[in-house]
Order: C-alpha cells, then sequence, then structure tokens
C-alpha cells in the first residue's frame, strides 16, 4: 500500500472519529425512504414505455418523434448525474434529496398534465435532469448511513435489487394503470410517491456536506455534462438513423473526446468534479464496469421480451408486467444471498463472474423461445433473475464503498452513470443488430406472407438475445481478470461513516 494510501485511510480515519461512526438508529427507515425514491426513478426508465401508444394516439406525435419520450429523460439524466452527485457532496445530501424529490414529481405532474408533445417532452427533459440530482444523492446517503459491514451488504441487496428489478415492476406498474385508468396515471403515480419520500426524508434524514470546502469543478461540469449527453444521443439516433449518419457517429466520436478532455483536465482541476482516486481502486472500477454491462444486456430482457410478449403472445400490458415478475423475485432472493452471504466468504473475483455467468447460461437459453410462457419463457427469466441478482447489488457496493465521505456522491452519481449510458449502448445495438437480422431473414421471402413476417420478428428476438448473452459473457470474463482475489478490503474494514 503506498504512503499516499495510507495517508488519504488517515484522514478517513480521523474525519470517522470527529464525526462519530456510531450506527443512526433510524437507519432501516432511512433504507426505506431510500428504496422509495429510488424506485420511483427507476420505474421511470420503463413505465413510460408501455403508455407510449396510448399516448401517442391521445395527443397526435408521430411515429419518428415517439422516441424522444424516452430520450429525453435519458439525455438530461445521463448528461447531469455527475453535477447532481458533487452537488450533493457539496450543498448536503439531504436538501438535494428532497429537491430532487420535490423536482420530479412537479415534472411527473407536468407530463401528467401535457396537452401536446412539446409539454410532453419537456416534463420528461426535467424529469431526468431532477433525477439526476436525486439518485446519486439516494445512494451516497445508503453509502454514509450503514457503518457496519453486514448491515451494509443487506442494505446495498435491496438497493441493488430495486436497480435491477426497477425496470420490470416498471412495465408492470405503467400496464395495470394504462389498462385501468389512463397513460397520464403513469407520470401522476410519481406524485403519490414523492408525497411519501418527501415526508420521510423531512423527518428522517440529517445534514451534513462533507465537501464544504471544496469548490464545483465548473470546467469539468460543462466538458463530462456535453460528453455524456453526446454519447448518450449518438446511440440513441443510431435506432432512427444508420450508424454511417454524422448525426450517429458524429455524436459518439464528439462524446468521445470531450470525455478524454474531461479525464485530462481531472488531473489538473484544484476540486476535480470526479477525483481520480475514485477510478483507480481496482475493484471499484471492474464494479463500474460491471454496471455498465449489465445495464446494456439487460435491454435484451426487458425491450425484446416486451415485444415477443404482447406482439406474437398477445399478453396485455399488464400481463406483460406480471410476467416479469418471477425474474424480479429471483433477482431479490440471489441479491440478498450475493450480498450478505457470498461476497464476505468468497469475494467478487467469484460471486460476479458467476452471476454473469448464470445470466449468459439464462439469456442463451431464451434465444430457443417457444410459444408458451411456461415453458418457453419462465425457467430462462428465473435463471436470468439468479444471475442478475449476483452481480448488480453486488458490483453496486463495492463501486461505492470504501469511497471517503466527501466523494460518496460523485461515486454513486458515477453508478448511476454507467447504468444509464450502458442502457443506451445497449439499446442501440440491439435494436440495430435485431432489426438488420428481420431484414436479412426476409431477404429472398415472400415478405406479405404473415407467417414469414412472423417468423422473422422472432430471428430478431433471437438475434437480440445472443448478443445480451455475449455482452454477459464478456463481462464474466472481465470481471474474472479484473477483481482481486480474496474479500474486498472495503468489507473486511470499517464502512464509512454516518452524519445524522
Amino acid at each position: 500500500m503506498s504512503q499516499k494510501t495510507l495517508a488519504e485511510g488517515s484522514r478517513a480515519g480521523a474525519a470517522a472519529i470527529e464525526h462519530g461512526a456510531a450506527a443512526s438508529p433510524k437507519r432501516w427507515w432511512i433504507l426505506a425512504v431510500i428504496a422509495v425514491a429510488q424506485l420511483m426513478v427507476v420505474l421511470d426508465a420503463t413505465i413510460v414505455n408501455i403508455a407510449l401508444p396510448s399516448a401517442q394516439t391521445d395527443l397526435g406525435f408521430s411515429d419518428g418523434n415517439r422516441q424522444w419520450i424516452v430520450t429525453a429523460y435519458a439525455l438530461a439524466f445521463a448528461s447531469l448525474l455527475l453535477l447532481g452527485g458533487r452537488i450533493a457532496d457539496l450543498f448536503g445530501r439531504k436538501p438535494a434529496f428532497l429537491v430532487g424529490v420535490v423536482g420530479f414529481a412537479a415534472a411527473s405532474a407536468l407530463g401528467g398534465a401535457a396537452n401536446g408533445f412539446t409539454m410532453l417532452v419537456a416534463a420528461r427533459a426535467l424529469q431526468g435532469a431532477f433525477g439526476a440530482l436525486l439518485a446519486p444523492a439516494a445512494l451516497s446517503l445508503l453509502n454514509t448511513t450503514f457503518t457496519d459491514a453486514r448491515e451494509r451488504a443487506r442494505a446495498f441487496s435491496v438497493y441493488g435489487a430495486i436497480a435491477g428489478a426497477g425496470g420490470a415492476v416498471g412495465l408492470l406498474l405503467g400496464g395495470v394503470l394504462t389498462d385501468a385508468l389512463d397513460w397520464r396515471w403513469t407520470l401522476y403515480v410519481n406524485v403519490a410517491i414523492a408525497v411519501v419520500a418527501f415526508a420521510g426524508g423531512w423527518i428522517l434524514l440529517g445534514n451534513h456536506r462533507d465537501a464544504e470546502n471544496a469548490k464545483l469543478d465548473v470546467p469539468g461540469t460543462v466538458l463530462v455534462a456535453a460528453g455524456l449527453f453526446s454519447l448518450v444521443y449518438g446511440f440513441s439516433n443510431a435506432e432512427t438513423h444508420d450508424w454511417g449518419s454524422p448525426l450517429t457517429w458524429g455524436f459518439l466520436l464528439a462524446g468521445g473526446v470531450l470525455l478524454a478532455a474531461f479525464a485530462g483536465w481531472q488531473t489538473r482541476a484544484a476540486h476535480p468534479l470526479l477525483p481520480l482516486r475514485i477510478l483507480l481502486d481496482r475493484d471499484r472500477a471492474a464494479s463500474f464496469l460491471a454496471v455498465l454491462i449489465t445495464g446494456a444486456g439487460m435491454f435484451g430482457v426487458f425491450l425484446f421480451l416486451t415485444y415477443y410478449l404482447q406482439l406474437n403472445l398477445g399478453f396485455s400490458p399488464t400481463k406483460t408486467g406480471v410476467a416479469f415478475l418471477p425474474m424480479v423475485g429471483a433477482l431479490m432472493v440471489t441479491a440478498q444471498a450475493g450480498t450478505t452471504v457470498l461476497l464476505p466468504r468468497i469475494g467478487p473475483k467469484a460471486v460476479i463472474p458467476l452471476g454473469f455467468a448464470v445470466a449468459t447460461a439464462g439469456m442463451a437459453w431464451l434465444t430457443g423461445i417457444g410459444s408458451h410462457y411456461p415453458s418457453g419463457v419462465l425457467p430462462q427469466l428465473i435463471v436470468i433473475g439468479v444471475g442478475l441478482g449476483l452481480v448488480m447489488p453486488t458490483a453496486m457496493q463495492l463501486a461505492t464503498g470504501g469511497v471517503a465521505a466527501e466523494d460518496a456522491g460523485v461515486a454513486s452519481a458515477t453508478v448511476n452513470a454507467m447504468q444509464q449510458v450502458g442502457g443506451s449502448i445497449g439499446t442501440a445495438l440491439l435494436n440495430t443488430l435485431a432489426a438488420s437480422a428481420a431484414t436479412d431473414y426476409l431477404s429472398g421471402r415472400d415478405a406479405t406472407s404473415k407467417l414469414v413476417r412472423a417468423q422473422a420478428t422472432i430471428e430478431s428476438y433471437t438475434t437480440a438475445f445472443w448478443w445480451s448473452a455475449g455482452f454477459f459473457a464478456a463481462g464474466a470474463l472481465l470481471a474474472f481478470l479484473l477483481y482481486r482475489r480474496g474479500v474486498p478490503r472495503q468489507d473486511a474494514e470499517a464502512a464509512p461513516v454516518v452524519h445524522m
């Protein structure tokens, strides 16, 4: 261990003594509040998707514009995450959390009341902006509230399960609300959730500014926001344009250049937005990569399986959501086992590659998709849920654990950014590959035949599933190569302190 690392550890220890490392007696209630807020953010990545056809009919926008209802949220959320995380560190996690909750609820109400396409897109962008403030504040609160290693593992198993399963829950809730009420309630429901989260946060949370002596890195903020925006926008354009379009490769290139410039600036900035010490820990860097790959591969499950269940098996939106619940259940069970039992005993070098390998097997099995849900979809979903439950919560815990208190917010934001960028990459790549597979299958066949067109869609789905399996297989290999052997030091040592 270097002298610099020892010095940083001493400073962290001194901070713990100064602020007190006693566990808060309210910590489990705080976990419930954080879980509710995180669920609200994660739900909105998918809950609106099922309602899109109804919203399109009601507001009269075109198929070409439909993607912007989803993309506007993703662009604002991804590009502002690091800024949101640093704001939580600089000005306090409680005000960041509460402002994020209120803003997210107000934007949701605006979207629910939308009288046209422009108003709905603006509301979705505002949701993403306030979500970028709320999500890292929630995760950093979790990171600094639980001081006992075992309790912290249990808390992260809950949080990670919500992060991993929230998309499926969003599909279910979106289907129920659209079928029973109206598409607008997929947005209005956030107001009710926000009331609970705000009341709990106001009563239970204390405030401490761990980075109060630091300043906001304005050049770094501009570079990373523009870089992440360009990256997500470029991948989003790949869905509606080909990869040779300047709107695709041009923005991807610009995003890469801007992020490289951001990385260079962080080595010289007096108060860096993303201190490089966060990225230089081997286990943490591997965890960021694991979250990115998981985000990319999961869309092979949620997006294309949703199409298959509704278009090929004739499931209603509600029934589609219910069909994902076994995967959610499996994910939540293995999330507990992975973070509280396996990780402290055998370490991430075994747990996370194992999870990726199981998820790979489940996705590969899903490529033989059949016409009956109980035998052709259900077992595969459970296997995938088991695998993802071992990966996502464990990686999130390792990505934010052992971080100095003043960096908790930006480390948490980086986790969320990895998941969002991974999702954008996965959506663009899998959509493009699936469309190409369908086109190739139709070539030389009677495209007017219903049977031929149906088989072409199956070819597109199975292609997406195979590529998702490939993502997970790559994740297994990279995780095995990158993670250290043994139990991570941050689990063996004291967890970050609580500031209440």
